[in-house]
């Protein structure tokens, strides 16, 4: 790991005269950009904990990655996208190293499904797994890129259909990795993507490769993904605390089962030791699994697994049937060991399986909460930390110099009460930093006041017919947002007939080809859900209004909100005002954020939930919220898209 010559502090380098205003063809000068920088510079250099929000055009990339490169140590930035991710290696560092006297050292890290496995595109080339004539086109493609590209990312491979299934048959997962015995090591995507770490003064990864690193290190400390690092910087860090507890959870699904399935019957024929024996217990392993997931409730969605003794008590057998047959299976593998190397990492996928069924069905851990949800033919068993904030405390902030937590969405109400809470970080310096753009001119935030509560019958119809109102007089262009998937598709039946504009509806294509038609299709009205509020960017005329449908609370029946509200309030605190509306708080300005992207953007924010104006809460809404021009008003939004 080398050290780059400084440039400049940060305060020199941001300053109205400094070096950023002589290299940025667009240079306009951010005072809060400044500040940000600054205070990363002073949390790095005295090894402190920070917390900034940084408003919508603060600059607040250049503002963390300047600093971290100039402190001379090894850095982690953590992003909430991979979108985010390659915005920063592939824009935001190329245009910093144009100005570094030395070469910067920085790279980026996914998880391993998104790099090809070179051993298993050599397999399939000399011994073909594939299906039909589109999965051999597919293959073909990755074959040739395969020859050339020195990262092996999926990303580059802008001819591969997102949807394409052979990628899951190449790719650098685990599932079926014999590590250093791999005859393609040296050259492995992975094994040259550690090194570039570990020469790296820069690594940027997301928050999920992040928290698998640090779920693994919890186990073993020389297990995990990441060299050491001295500091880490969460960008969107208002996404910390779902991921981190997918993470320190432990889950299985049917689809575990038939994958495990399937990879060791593949390899049996592959290096010629499949049996009728193998085949036959492999069989039976897959119908019991199948057998104790059909036991549960067949209706999609998520629903708490609150009585586990008395459900294993009623279907003791089948979960010993299946307990026993993995036994079996782990024992008849076992004996092939010596077979091939790929057997190893099956081994070990079985006896995770054992592990994850025994918790799931018999831990009495009160710090979890255990659910199961049903999407399509899968079904998830799951066991998540009622709260994280321990677990971060333990495994991230007590044992990093620095960890620097950045987002446009992390205060409520002006204060950062809510984030130390539930990320576990009581003593951190904090700053918030407003926004560059002026709201009150460039923006209207619209509260209808006729319409009823959302939790009324009625509101769906009225609220269907206040939408066409809304998009009449913005002629389209808008993002209608929506807090369930029922209520979206409700109205957008309604809707879509009642406007002359082209409507694109989430689920009908992947997310990146919606926002895409989006871009390109003038006068376009996308509706959507969770998805959609954040990380999204539609800067320009094209999304120039957002209509949000409900105040975004979480849903109190889902069971790990549940699990957590019930905590609170086992505290002693209210879970209403502790966690619903501040987390509300926080999502209804991500999805406000969409709008706004830069000095030019103009346009209408109608949030359809008049709770908001006749609720004493609505009050702590309104505090979080930039400075937007408000009114109940339909007639000032026709004529503020009149101007």
């Amino acid at each position: 790991m080398t050290t780059p010559t400084k440039v400049s502090s940060a305060r020199q380098f941001f300053s109205r005269h400094g070096a950023l205003s002589k290299w940025h063809p667009n240079y306009e000068h951010r005072p809060g950009q400044a500040e940000m920088a600054e205070a990363v510079e002073s949390a790095i250099a005295d090894r402190k904990h920070l917390i900034v929000e940084a408003g919508t055009g603060t600059g607040k990339t250049l503002a963390y990655l300047v600093p971290a490169i100039n402190s001379g140590k090894r850095i982690v930035v953590s992003t909430g996208t991979k979108n985010l991710q390659e915005q920063l290696f592939f824009k935001d560092v190329p245009f910093l190293q144009k100005h570094f006297p030395r070469p910067l050292q920085v790279c980026y890290m996914k998880g391993r499904g998104n790099y090809a496995c070179r051993q298993k595109i050599y397999d399939a080339d000399n011994e073909p797994a594939l299906a039909g004539l589109e999965e051999m086109g597919d293959f073909q493609i990755i074959r040739e890129w395969e020859k050339t590209t020195e990262f092996g990312d999926r990303a580059e491979i802008k001819t591969l259909p997102e949807s394409s299934s052979v990628w899951n048959k190449l790719d650098a997962r685990r599932d079926l990795c014999t590590g250093q015995k791999c005859p393609q090591f040296d050259r492995c995507f992975i094994t040259l993507m550690h090194q570039r770490a570990f020469e790296s003064d820069i690594i940027i990864v997301n928050h999920h490769l992040f928290f698998a690193d640090l779920a693994i290190k919890e186990g073993d400390e020389f297990a995990g993904i990441l060299p050491e690092y001295h500091a880490v910087v969460f960008d969107e860090a208002h996404e910390i605390e779902d991921v981190a507890g997918q993470y320190f959870g432990i889950s299985t699904s049917n689809y575990r089962f038939q994958e495990v399935h399937r990879d060791i019957a593949r390899l049996s024929r592959q290096k010629g030791f499949a049996s009728p024996e193998l085949d036959r217990t492999l069989e039976r392993l897959e119908e019991r699994a199948d057998q104790l997931f059909a036991l549960f409730d067949e209706i999609e969605g998520r629903e708490a697994l609150e009585a586990r003794p008395a459900f294993l008590e009623q279907h003791q057998e089948a979960y010993d049937n299946l307990l026993l047959d993995l036994k079996l299976t782990l024992s008849h593998l076992k004996s092939l060991e010596n077979q091939a190397d790929e057997i190893a990492p099956l081994l070990r996928r079985l006896e995770e399986l054992v592990l994850s069924l025994r918790f799931l069905f018999e831990s009495d851990d009160a710090s979890y909460v255990f659910w199961v949800e049903r999407r399509g033919r899968g079904c998830f068993l799951q066991a998540t930390p009622i709260d994280v904030s321990r677990i971060l405390g333990e495994r991230l902030f007590d044992k990093l110099d620095t960890v620097i937590l950045t987002s446009a969405t992390l205060a409520v109400g002006g204060t950062f009460e809510f984030t130390r809470q539930r990320m576990g970080l009581p003593y951190a310096r904090t700053l918030i930093v407003p926004g560059h753009f002026d709201f009150e001119k460039q923006a209207l935030l619209y509260v209808p006041q006729q319409l009823p509560d959302p939790r009324q019958a009625s509101f769906t119809r009225l609220a269907a017919e206040e939408i066409v109102r809304i998009l009449n007089y913005s002629r389209g262009r808008a993002f209608v947002l929506f807090t369930s998937y029922q209520q979206m598709r409700m109205i957008y039946d309604r809707v879509s007939f009642e406007i002359e504009f082209p409507t694109l509806l989430q689920g009908t294509a992947p997310r990146s080809s919606l926002l895409e038609e989006f871009r390109s299709t003038p006068n376009s009205v996308l509706f959507a859900t969770a998805s959609f509020w954040q990380g999204v960017d539609v800067p320009g005329e094209q999304l120039s209004c957002v209509i949000i449908d409900k105040l975004p609370f979480a849903v109190p029946s889902d069971p790990v909100v549940d699990a957590r509200m019930r905590s609170i309030r086992e505290a002693g605190g209210k879970p209403f005002y502790d966690y619903q509306i501040p987390q509300a708080a926080i999502a209804l300005k991500q999805g406000f954020g969409r709008l706004i992207r830069s000095r030019s953007d103009r346009g209408v924010l109608a949030l359809l939930d008049n709770r908001i104006t006749k609720q004493r809460y609505g009050q702590i809404f309104f505090d979080s919220l930039p400075d937007y021009r408000f009114t109940t008003s339909l007639e000032d939004v026709e004529k503020f898209f009149d101007v």
